[in-house]
């Protein structure tokens, strides 16, 4: 992940939110076996949200130092 680009990070990131509003609405419609699903989608939202704050972090930081 730290390797991917901002708009790579972005397209990925809405992946995850539309995969993991299907996956509520499966839940919802009792189509949904595996529970661990939801977990791993949004464990992978944080993750990327994560990232993206830190490079915006970083990048405000080199702009204050200049």
């Amino acid at each position: 992940m730290h390797n991917k680009s901002e708009k790579e990070l972005q397209k990925e990131l809405r992946e995850k939110r539309e995969a993991l509003r299907a996956f509520r609405f499966g839940i919802s419609g009792s189509k949904i076996k595996n529970m661990r699903e939801g977990r791993n989608l949004r464990k992978s939202v944080a993750s990327i949200l994560t990232e993206i704050k830190k490079r915006s972090a970083t990048a405000e930081q080199g702009e204050a130092s200049k």
